[in-house]
């Protein structure tokens, strides 16, 4: 499929540290609130079948509040898809799948999503079928519904059906990490970190059609200023356009901010941001996300070649260019901020997050157990707030996953580690935890 790249100017360059430098003043001019909140561990994993271990997803909530997840290990050894579902006791933990380590998928480390016909869709970063000499498969993308008849029994798991099982290069993708993405049409996008036509990377699409699945690779990364090795997923525009992150890439190499524009049956990759590396931050593993105005905002974790501890940031359009603003940068030490989250905006335009490090020093965590934080925008620039740091003990430690907000304002997530729970299929750590944050 023919490809071509567009490299589309930035106001911030490698001839631009003073602005960047200027900028970061800027933003550090209110110093970080703090706010007390309430965090509730819903679920403490222990591991133990049918039980999952280590969620490094965040969760996805439906419209009647429910909240459903994903676990890399636990269950029969492989991750787990679960559900917390409201009862009139409160929410109840339910597993709903456990992955069986072979050509069902293994280790889904991406949350699932709740497609237009109310079924869970997702992807296992392993397993399927074997793949260029990769015994244990290049993954898979797989819905999971109820069972077709009632359940007579307490545990009742939903079926699942394997959509995708992917082949890695050089004919098809391998590795999917990120989650999926429906379009208007019903059909699904995603991301792999390797495989495509380069081995560099893809953006896939499943179209559905009689019944059945069929794939398409939209894009094979180049390694040159379109990137390589996207980790997050991507996200459309009101146009139709497609928008990621590659954590690699790029002339500087330190990755990229990707746009994808349909071209009759092709797609154009546009670069709209090149990371240098310096304050701006480097290796995004993190997705994007859009605002009402059409502005996209992400984040960038420490980053170990200028020690940079983590970002976050806006890229704002204009007559065909994108304007990279710092909006955050977290505070300087070992490890930084470790990784920083997805975001997620209210209806009110503040933007939360989590950070895996940082936050209460010493003891369980040497470099901290990971915050909550919340920017709110103030007069023209954002304010910290400092939601809650986690401890490493009873309420968990190490998120990833991101966050998701509740119709009343509450937050919802998951912690690597931590909690109460440790069995003999958690990854040597404690099990991990499903925490509630009410404001």
């Amino acid at each position: 499929m023919a490809q071509t790249v567009k490299n589309w100017p930035c106001n911030f360059t490698t001839a631009a540290p003073v602005a960047l430098a200027m900028l970061f003043v800027l933003t550090f001019a209110v110093p970080p609130a703090t706010h007390a909140q309430t965090l509730t561990v819903l679920h403490n994993f222990t591991g133990s079948p049918p039980d999952g271990a280590n969620p490094v997803a965040g969760l996805s909530i439906d419209a009647a509040g429910n909240l459903y997840g994903t676990t890399e290990y636990g269950g029969a050894g492989y991750g787990t898809v679960f559900e917390l579902k409201h009862t009139n006791s409160g929410l109840l933990f339910r597993p709903l799948y456990s992955f069986e380590g072979g050509s069902d998928g293994v280790a889904p480390v991406a949350r699932v999503v709740i497609g237009p016909d109310g079924s869970l869709y997702g992807t296992t970063s392993e397993g399927g079928a074997p793949c260029n000499n990769n015994n244990q498969g290049c993954g898979t993308v797989f819905n999971l519904r109820p069972p077709a008849t009632s359940c007579k029994v307490a545990l009742c798991p939903w079926v699942e059906t394997v959509l995708q099982r992917f082949m890695g290069w050089p004919f098809d993708a391998a590795t999917p990490y990120s989650e999926v993405t429906f379009d208007r049409a019903g059909d699904l996008y995603g991301t792999t970190f390797v495989g495509g036509a380069g081995a560099y990377g893809a953006v896939y699409e499943l179209i559905y059609s009689n019944g059945s699945w069929t794939e398409s690779l939209v894009y094979s990364f180049q390694n040159q200023d379109d990137g390589r090795s996207p980790v997050a997923g991507v996200v459309f525009d009101q146009t139709g356009n497609l928008y990621g992150t590659a954590i690699y890439g790029g002339h500087s190499g330190y990755g990229t901010v990707y746009q994808l524009v349909p071209t009759g049956q092709s797609w154009t990759a546009n670069t709209v941001y090149l990371f240098q590396g310096k304050i701006d931050g480097g290796n995004p593993n993190s997705g994007v996300i859009f605002d009402n105005s059409g502005n996209l905002y992400g984040t960038t974790p420490w980053f170990y070649a200028s020690n940079s501890p983590g970002t976050v940031y806006e890229l704002t359009p204009s007559g065909g260019n994108w304007t990279y603003t710092l909006l955050y940068g977290f505070s300087p030490g070992y490890s930084g901020a470790g990784d920083v989250s997805t975001l997620v905006m209210d209806k009110d335009g503040n933007l939360y997050g989590e950070t895996s490090s940082e936050g209460i020093l010493g003891g369980n965590c040497p470099h901290g157990c990971g915050t909550i934080f919340k920017l709110t925008p103030s007069e023209g620039g954002w304010v910290y707030t400092d939601l809650y740091n986690f401890s490493g003990g009873a309420d968990g430690a190490e998120p990833y996953g991101g966050i998701v907000l509740d119709s009343q304002g509450n937050l919802y997530g998951t912690t690597w580690t931590g909690g109460t729970g440790r069995g003999t299929n958690c990854y040597s750590v404690p099990c991990g935890v499903v925490w509630q944050l009410t404001p």
